[in-house]
């Protein structure tokens, strides 16, 4: 399996802690995830994610003028999208506990 294919599966999820920590322009926010390990992420993927996001209601976007060149959209978390993330972060140690239980047998054999 494709390590990009697991990847796409907590995307998401990731993407909602980072923008539930601070509003995050989407350049910022492909920095901040390629400093987190996931350095296969790129715009093409990420663009499309935050569009959906915002679409059905866990972030909104604010376009705010940069000093540094052209004007900047900045996306901030919902309540909505805070519930989200929080659903996700249960879900995930979920399941994060049941595969580490499965891999850990297999190790034990």
């Amino acid at each position: 399996m494709k390590q990009t294919q697991l990847i796409k599966g907590v995307l998401e999820g990731c993407v909602l802690a980072i923008v539930a920590q601070d509003e995050v322009y989407g350049y910022e926010l492909i920095q901040s995830l390629h400093q987190h390990g996931f350095t296969t992420i790129a715009g093409g993927t990420l663009y499309p994610l935050l569009i959906k996001l915002e679409k059905n209601g866990a972030l909104i976007s604010k376009v705010k003028p940069s000093k540094d060149g052209p004007d900047r959209k900045y996306y901030s978390i919902t309540p909505q999208g805070l519930q989200e993330f929080r659903e996700f972060n249960q879900q995930w140690f979920q399941l994060k506990n049941h595969v580490d239980k499965i891999l850990k047998e297999m190790d034990d054999e």
